[in-house]
């Protein structure tokens, strides 16, 4: 259909994906749909069941959903609506067996174009970060607390790592860490009732809304270094106000030793310049306007390692923060 000799503009939707073959991902689902009256069935898409409310999109996929890429471009295919955002419903599974509520983006920046893809997306790629991982990672915080899962269940952001690739923002929200908690149904109605307020779905105002307009300026940041569960970056990001976007674990910056006597940083083999360009240049994607800012966890890294980095990101002309750059609100 044309409105005045143009293309009529494409509607708009935010994506849910959930699998049935994941307790942790359907439990959380169902629960969404029971939370929020206005929802009903929409169209099947790759003939899967979909549902919509709004703008707010479902769907229910039978298997891992890591592997599912390009599933915006499948569902714009077959419904004519646009995906601005995908966020995925999964479980976490960690060797601590600790229960847990985690917030992450996705990519594997780190690995080259040629390797395997241990857990879906594209080698070398990062997909651009979901602006809502911030502000949705303080509401599971708030809710988790609130429905009394702390201290019993850990709150925490992940580094990012594994698929499916997307080009559309993206963030997967999980629970962990084993089979004993992923059917929890106190953790299920927790994560709805995330996605419920974080949507807006309750009436009120969504969490989370990046505007190039509104937030021009303001400070995202990038997680360079630490651990798995990125506790230094972590610390800054539940602060109100803190956008956040890629976060690289040390895992994610391989550099090759160059022994003590290091005087070319640019020599420095592996692909942790490659990683940290794509985490930037994905982020900035997904915060038109933002300024992206470098946050070091100094400690994790040896002092080659520090000074190398430091050294690539002042060359790129990436500014490198302090905990307290990032608190744009009291």
């Amino acid at each position: 259909m044309r409105l005045g000799g143009l293309p009529a503009r494409r509607a708009m939707v935010s994506l849910l994906v959930a699998t049935k073959a994941d307790p942790a991902s359907i439990g959380p689902a169902s629960a969404l749909l029971s939370l929020c009256s206005s929802w009903t069935r929409g169209p099947e898409v790759d003939h899967n069941p979909t549902y919509k409310t709004g703008n707010v999109r479902m769907i229910q996929l039978p298997d891992k959903m890591v592997y599912e890429d390009f599933l915006e471009e499948r569902w714009e295919s077959q419904t004519g609506e646009k995906v601005s955002e995908i966020i995925f419903m999964s479980r976490h599974t960690a060797v601590s067996n600790r229960p847990a509520l985690t917030v992450h983006p996705i990519g594997i920046p780190h690995l080259l174009k040629h390797e395997t893809a241990p857990a879906g997306g594209r080698p070398g790629r990062a997909s651009p970060p979901n602006p809502r991982i911030g502000p949705w990672f303080r509401l599971l915080k708030s809710a988790a607390a609130a429905n009394k899962l702390v201290p019993e269940f850990e709150v925490t952001l992940e580094a990012t790592h594994h698929g499916p690739w997307t080009e559309s923002p993206a963030m997967f929200v999980e629970i962990g860490s084993t089979e004993d908690y992923w059917g929890r149904e106190d953790a299920a109605a927790t994560v709805a009732s995330v996605f419920l307020k974080g949507l807006g779905l309750d009436g009120g105002q969504a969490a989370g809304s990046w505007s190039e307009e509104k937030h021009r300026g303001e400070k995202v940041l990038l997680g360079l270094g630490g651990g798995h569960y990125a506790p230094r970056h972590t610390d800054i990001v539940q602060k109100e106000g803190v956008w956040v976007g890629h976060l690289l674990s040390g895992y994610s910056l391989l550099m090759n030793d160059p022994g003590s006597n290091v005087k070319d940083y640019d020599k420095i083999g592996g692909t942790w310049k490659e990683a940290i360009l794509e985490a930037v240049s994905a982020t900035k994607q997904a915060f038109p306007g933002g300024e992206v800012v470098a946050h070091l966890d100094s400690k994790s890294f040896k002092a080659w390692q520090r000074n190398a980095i430091t050294w690539f990101l002042e060359k790129e002309n990436i500014k490198v923060g302090k905990p307290s750059d990032f608190t744009t609100k009291p």
